[in-house]
């Protein structure tokens, strides 16, 4: 049995390949394939009006919003937030707590000024920064809810005088969230809510259409909105799958349910890093987070060994990032605790091999 830790795309509950496969071949018995329908077809057109559904359903959208469908990943949302939001004339504040958020960063200054009102990145995005003044006169305030690289969560957001952006690639539908207290939401898919290929946009209405600029159609979120998502083709296979997957967080109880089981989870490993005497956590205790748990060994030459054994034993996914070093852990909503309970036992193998 493999237990998939990988950091993304993520692990997706099985029931859900089971059926995506199915669709393949023969969707809903139609006779068809899932990727030969017509994106037009009414079958087609039930599937998006499901996703849009089960999102506003799942997340308790209240009304004034609207629900997207869209491609090209978060990073296409780093420019697109700042095209429709960011006026020439205008400041926008962004909080830099890793490489996400900084790549965000930059891509809003070419619509207009960007303050970086907090940074964390001196000590290498091991805390979420804190205690910073919001500018009232900014147009948007752009927060990163989840960092994969780093194993850092926004558990709370701030208070804020301006609309609040958020890109929550990597923590959608993982906890409650109260979606009235954002103006704008975005998250690739490849986590928590499907394969790669389309990214969710949660748009409040009325802060669209206050820019002077020219915005090309596939960028403009007005239009997007206009015409369903379908302004162009869109990722069939990704939506159907996602919808699938959100129909499967609906079974389980809903995002409170999958909340406690992902708390659940990380209390078990977290619990066994503090534990154990070969690994240490890497980031602050208050903003560790329940998706990416990120550790080092105490003895880094021991890493190579480790991940030999998680290797044979079927453990699969969980060397850190490059830029971090060590293991992260990818718990996201699919993976089951009794793959943690797993991977804990091959770490208390490994501390009884080399006591």
């Amino acid at each position: 049995m493999k237990h998939n830790f990988g950091a993304g795309p993520g692990i997706l509950p099985h029931e859900v390949l089971k059926q995506a496969a199915a669709a393949v071949v023969d969707f809903n018995g139609i006779g068809l394939s899932i990727l030969e329908i017509s994106h037009r077809s009414p079958e087609f057109e039930a599937v998006l009006d499901e996703a849009v559904k089960l999102v506003k359903e799942l997340l308790e959208v209240p009304e004034g919003y609207s629900v997207l469908f869209l491609q090209g990943g978060a990073s296409t949302q780093f420019a697109m937030v700042p095209y429709n939001l960011l006026a020439g004339n205008a400041k926008a504040a962004y909080v830099e707590s890793g490489v996400w958020a900084n790549k965000a960063l930059k891509e809003a200054k070419y619509f207009g000024q960007v303050d970086v009102i907090a940074t964390s990145k001196e000590s290498n995005f091991t805390y979420i920064p804190k205690d910073y003044e919001v500018p009232a006169d900014a147009a948007y305030l752009h927060l990163t809810s989840n960092n994969t690289i780093y194993g850092t969560q926004l558990h709370h957001f701030p208070k804020s005088p301006i609309p609040v952006v958020c890109d929550m690639s990597s923590d959608i539908f993982s906890r409650t969230i109260n979606v009235a207290d954002f103006g704008l939401i975005y998250a690739g898919a490849q986590k928590n809510m499907g394969p790669a290929g389309t990214t969710l946009v949660i748009v409040k209405d009325e802060l669209l259409g206050k820019v002077d600029r020219k915005i090309p159609s596939m960028l403009d979120y007005k239009i997007q909105i206009d015409n369903g998502s379908m302004y162009n083709t869109p990722p069939v296979f990704a939506i159907y799958v996602s919808m699938l997957t959100l129909a499967w967080v609906k079974s389980k109880g809903g995002v409170a349910a999958i909340q406690k089981e992902n708390e659940a989870k990380a209390k078990v490993l977290y619990g066994e890093i503090e534990r154990n005497p070969l690994f240490k956590p890497v980031c602050a205790t208050e903003d560790r987070s329940n998706m990416n748990v990120c550790f080092v060994m105490e003895n880094a030459e021991l890493e190579k060994p480790f991940l030999k054994l998680c290797d044979e034993r079927g453990i699969i996914g969980i060397k850190g990032h490059r830029s971090v070093g060590g293991f992260r852990a990818s718990i996201y909503n699919a993976l089951s605790i009794n793959s943690v309970y797993a991977l804990v036992e091959v770490m208390q193998e490994f501390a009884e091999k080399n006591k």
